[in-house]
C-alpha cells in the first residue's frame, strides 16, 4: 500500500470513534497514508456510542479536495456521522465521485446511508447495521447478514460491515480492496 493515500470523510461530530481509528491503524501500518476529510476545517469530535471520545484534526475538506487525489476511500459509521454527511451536498458528491472513478469505498455500520443519498447502492450487495436493511433494500440493494461483504459487481470495490466487532474483518477486506 506504499505511496496509497485514503480518505477517511466525516461530519464534524458524532463518528464513532472505534470505527475510524482501526481502519485509520490497519491502512498506516499497510504503509499507507490515512487522511480525515469532512466538512467542515479544524477538529471533528468523535464519540463512543453517546458519549464523547477523542478529537481529531482535519486534514482537508470535501470543498478543498476531490476523490482524485485519493486512492480509497472509508466511511466510518456511528448514526449521527452518516445521518449528517447524507444531507451536505457536497459530500454526498464526494463519495459519488469515488464510484464515478471506480476507486474503492469501506462503509461500516450506518455509513452506507451516505452511500444511499448518493445513489450508488442499486444493484450491489452489502451489509450494515440491521437497522438500516429496509433503507437499503428500498434504494435497490440486496442486504445480507454477514460480517464482510465484498461487492465488485459495480463500478468499483464495495466493501462494507455491520458493526465494530466486525472491525477485523473488515479492516483486512478494506485493505485488499486498497491494494495493500
Amino acid at each position: 500500500m506504499d505511496g496509497k493515500t485514503i480518505a477517511f470523510l466525516v461530519a464534524p461530530e458524532g463518528v464513532e470513534q472505534v470505527e475510524l481509528i482501526e481502519p485509520w491503524k490497519a491502512v498506516k501500518q499497510a504503509g499507507g497514508t490515512p487522511l480525515l476529510v469532512s466538512t467542515e476545517q479544524g477538529r471533528i469530535q468523535a464519540f463512543n456510542h453517546l458519549d464523547k471520545g477523542d478529537h481529531f484534526a482535519v486534514d482537508a475538506t470535501v470543498d478543498s479536495t476531490s476523490p482524485a487525489e485519493f486512492d480509497g476511500l472509508v466511511l466510518p459509521g456511528g448514526v449521527a456521522n452518516p445521518d449528517f454527511l447524507r444531507t451536505v451536498p457536497q459530500a454526498v458528491r464526494f463519495v459519488r465521485e469515488f464510484f464515478d472513478s471506480g476507486k474503492p469505498v469501506a462503509a461500516i455500520c450506518h455509513a452506507p446511508w451516505t452511500l444511499i443519498e448518493a445513489d450508488v447502492v442499486r444493484g450491489r450487495t452489502l451489509t450494515s447495521w440491521p437497522s438500516l436493511r429496509t433503507d437499503l433494500r428500498n434504494a435497490g440493494a440486496t442486504w445480507v447478514d454477514q460480517e464482510v461483504v465484498v461487492d465488485t459487481s459495480g463500478p468499483n470495490t464495495l466493501v462494507t460491515s455491520r458493526k465494530p466487532d466486525d472491525l477485523k474483518a473488515f479492516c483486512q477486506a478494506a485493505l485488499d480492496a486498497f491494494g495493500a
